[in-house]
């Protein structure tokens, strides 16, 4: 049965401690991706990283395994969620998956925060393992800009999807649904 697993990204430390905001996993179009699926019995998972404001690859990588991850599994990342299944896969080699699908993906290239997740080396042969989607759009941060350029360089065989004015893909800038998200999954 196919499942997909959907990785959020790193709130700022007062969006993750506000009582009145949503989870993680609750946010910007995640809930309504993970309803589509479940319409169409497609079982999707959404691990909440603990102080996800401070992403630590081993805290991190200790909740993603929970899930069960199969030859028939879809992985979505958001931002700095990107990142981490970029790295993830990067460090298991023997992982196959159905698809990996990268939004506005983020890998911290000018080690501005300070974290260890992103000290790994991208696996070039990623797309050889499964297909590889990335989205970005024209407007995002210079950040998750720079993290699209390396992935472009190092992933060259990765299919890049790019949009026009659709920011960090947050709620402020494409509302709670992403239908091409849901689309690329179902392919």
């Amino acid at each position: 049965m196919k499942n997909v697993i959907i990785v959020h990204g790193m709130p700022d430390k007062e969006e993750y401690y506000d009582v009145l905001g949503d989870t993680m996993g609750n946010s910007h179009f995640i809930p309504w991706l993970q309803k589509q699926l479940q319409l169409k019995n497609i079982k999707a998972d959404v691990p909440e990283m603990p102080q996800a404001y401070y992403p630590d690859y081993v805290v991190w990588s200790h909740e993603f395994e929970r899930f069960e991850v199969t030859a028939e599994t879809v992985l979505v990342g958001h931002s700095c969620g990107a990142g981490f299944l970029v790295r993830w896969l990067s460090e298991h080699s023997a992982v196959t998956i159905s698809k990996l699908i990268l939004v506005a993906p983020w890998i911290n290239t000018k080690n501005e925060h300070e974290t260890t997740m992103f000290d790994f080396t991208v696996d070039t042969l990623l797309p050889a393992r499964m297909p590889v989607v990335i989205f970005d759009s024209n407007d995002d941060s210079e950040d998750i800009v720079n993290s699209v350029s390396k992935l472009r360089t190092e992933l060259t065989m990765a299919t890049f999807v790019s949009f026009e004015n659709h920011g960090h893909f947050c709620r402020s800038d494409i509302g709670r649904t992403f239908p091409s998200l849901l689309e690329e999954i179902l392919k």
